[in-house]
């Protein structure tokens, strides 16, 4: 068998956020909207999660957003890093291989972590065994869309500079992939939605030392790992500020947000019908309902 394909590098992952622990809380307002955004969702839901799961804790955030909420006893925290997780008063934890039995939690959310994930269909899936039957998958991780303002400064300054591109920002999922993978993971009722977040920043370097300290740095397998290119640098800045530059001076970046929501598959969940078991037939509607369309308005 061949070895899967890498699309992130998980050991750069680690290091990233490990360097950005000391002083995340200096950069963590992407993290904390977030995490209060997917919170709210449990206000929409009725029943109680008294054993829940965060994956990918980073600072804390999602802990917090979390008090009072869905009728959690106990919490578990988690990071690939494990100097973010200690300070949780969690556990270091690889999300590519979750360490938990199975039917173990009530309730597990993620916020902004499973974008990293190599094998998100795997990941997905270890998620619907450890959720109880009726569990819910809470999760919000970047999109397609998100740094595209970035993406496309980083390749007009290399191509001016250096003659050729490289891989600046890492690859992320599209939102209508992921209701598919949710249901090829086996979960019941999926919902994959999307909104996008826009921070305007002074110029780009303070956009990059934002996602320095966040320990959100390209982490992609196939990134460049040689040092940039001094005109090459001085090349992004000024076609970021060329290209997207506001009224006011400041330059936009866009994150895409994209939100699952799943369950762990139970008897008493709505069920589709059966096919064939309707009692009006397609075109009988249709005959019936063709007069009063044809009315004149």
């Amino acid at each position: 068998m061949s070895d899967p394909v890498q699309i992130f590098d998980r050991h750069a992952l680690r290091l990233h956020r490990d360097r950005a622990a000391a002083r995340l809380v200096d950069h963590d307002f992407l993290f904390r909207e977030t995490a209060d955004r997917l919170a709210d969702r449990l206000l929409d839901i009725t029943r109680r999660f008294p054993r829940a799961l965060n994956l990918g804790c980073h600072g804390g955030e999602m802990a917090e957003a979390l008090v009072g909420r869905g009728g959690i006893e106990h919490i578990v925290h988690t990071d690939l890093s494990e100097v973010l997780a200690r300070r949780a008063g969690g556990v270091a934890v690889d999300e590519e291989f979750l360490p938990f039995a199975e039917h173990s939690f009530d309730l597990v959310v993620s916020n902004l972590s499973l974008h990293w994930v190599n094998d998100l269909p795997g990941c997905l899936a270890q998620i619907r065994r450890i959720l109880k039957p009726d569990g819910l998958l809470l999760a919000t991780l970047f999109g397609g869309d998100t740094l595209i303002e970035l993406r496309r400064a980083w390749m007009e300054a290399e191509l001016a500079e250096e003659g050729g591109v490289s891989p600046r920002v890492a690859p992320f999922a599209d939102v209508r992939d992921l209701g598919g993978l949710l249901q090829r993971a086996g979960f019941a009722l999926p919902v994959a939605d999307s909104e996008s977040l826009t921070v305007s920043y002074p110029d780009a370097m303070r956009l990059m030392a934002d996602l320095r300290g966040m320990g959100e740095s390209n982490a992609g397998a196939a990134r460049r790992k040689t040092f940039t290119r001094r005109a090459t640098l001085f090349g992004l800045v000024n076609a970021y500020e060329r290209l997207f530059a506001q009224p006011d001076g400041r330059l936009p970046a866009t994150f895409q947000l994209i939100t699952l929501t799943a369950w762990s598959p139970h008897a008493s969940q709505q069920q589709p019908l059966k096919p064939g078991s309707g009692q009006v037939s397609l075109a009988e509607f249709i005959a019936n309902d063709r007069p009063l369309r044809d009315q004149p308005p």
